[in-house]
């Protein structure tokens, strides 16, 4: 799971960024940033463990993906891979895939501690290199969509390496977090932001190159994207904060989460040909 915990308190204001610049920057963001998000919240994901977001929704639990035993998986986006050795452990054929060589790198330590090995895979979300109708199952907690500009491109190319009949499960941050501060007190309970302001939410370096980016989608041009692409829309998942849990990630907190949504999970099947 890679979860934005990055933004600080409002977005830059609106400015055009090119796929190019899009993907140069999530993979230098997340190879810099990859030991300090591991120290930071790898207890929390643990090495085989399926963690759909910070509301600490596991996937034993909540089963989105349902019966994994003899499927073949993609985890796209799938950070240290926490996610895809969990589902190895299930009996499903896992893969890897991340933008990032720190995070795999992490992936690989992970590997090694638990014994629980999956293929690794470097490469981007909009290219997958795989041929046509090679999984049942792709899913991501939090990874690559909220990073690419095209989406909508993204959705495709899931939509292609599924078989006929395939579900295609994945988590982002809520739509309506984009309304608010990314803040976990209560200057992050103030409306400040438009929810119909499509621009990324930009940071540049001081020689001007993008250094990180998230993207924004509304509700409904999630449900449009993944219409286009072929896909049926089973279930959103909007999970609520658990009694008991006082942690805070980033944005995520016990104050917000009790008051509205941070994770929407798209639950989605791509129909029998």
């Amino acid at each position: 799971m890679e979860t934005p915990s990055h933004r600080p308190a409002s977005p830059d204001s609106p400015q055009r960024v090119t796929e190019d610049e899009t993907r140069h920057a999530n993979r230098a963001w997340w190879d810099f940033d990859a030991d300090d998000y591991q120290d930071e919240h790898g207890a929390f994901l643990g090495d085989v463990d399926f963690v759909w977001c910070p509301e600490r929704l596991r996937e034993a639990d909540a089963g989105l993906l349902g019966d994994v035993q003899g499927k073949r998986i993609l985890e796209l986006g799938a950070g240290a891979a926490a996610g895809a050795r969990w589902l190895r452990g299930q009996g499903a054929q896992a893969v890897a895939l991340d933008l990032s060589a720190g995070m795999l790198r992490h992936a690989l330590e992970a590997a090694s501690r638990s014994g629980v090995t999956v293929p690794l895979v470097q490469a981007d979300a909009l290219a997958l290199p795989f041929r046509s109708a090679s999984f049942d199952i792709v899913c991501t907690a939090f990874g690559a969509i909220p990073f690419v500009a095209d989406s909508a491109a993204a959705m495709r190319e899931v939509a292609r390496v599924l078989r006929s009949g395939g579900s295609w499960v994945f988590s982002v941050t809520h739509p309506m977090r984009w309304i608010f501060w990314d803040e976990p007190d209560e200057s992050g309970l103030i409306a400040r932001n438009s929810y119909f302001d499509r621009s990324p939410y930009v940071e540049r370096d001081e020689q001007g190159r993008v250094s990180y980016l998230e993207q924004h989608r509304t509700i409904g041009d999630r449900i449009r994207e993944l219409v286009a692409a072929g896909f049926v829309v089973r279930d959103l998942v909007e999970p609520e904060w658990p009694e008991g849990h006082e942690e805070t990630w980033g944005q995520w907190s016990p104050l917000r989460g009790r008051l509205f949504p941070g994770t929407a999970i798209f639950v989605c099947d791509l129909p029998r040909r």
